[in-house]
């Protein structure tokens, strides 16, 4: 029996790493859109996710995270030099 006001399931006290979830999604995001911005924070986030997994757990996410951020950078570096090796970038501007 639970003491009033209270739920089961808020005191069971199995919290999921905040951190290693910012990391994967930043991951995932990351490889669809701006992979040079949620590439580097999915890195970081999953590190320390990786850091805090003994005591919150959720290591196998902050691990993902920070390989898709890894994936990010790759990509992101292997579009800009397709893109330089085929005239590079122009901006039209003006007349």
């Amino acid at each position: 029996m639970s003491s009033y006001g209270s739920s089961p399931a808020a005191s069971s006290g199995s919290r999921t790493n905040g951190l290693a979830i910012a990391g994967l999604v930043c991951g995932i995001v990351g490889v669809f859109f701006a992979s040079v911005i949620l590439g580097p924070l999915a890195i970081v986030f999953g590190a320390v996710g990786l850091r805090q997994a003994p005591v919150k757990g959720g290591g196998g996410m902050a691990k993902a995270g920070v390989v898709l951020g890894v994936i990010d950078l790759i990509i992101f570096v292997v579009l800009i030099s397709l893109a330089a090796s085929h005239g590079g970038f122009s901006w039209y501007v003006g007349s």
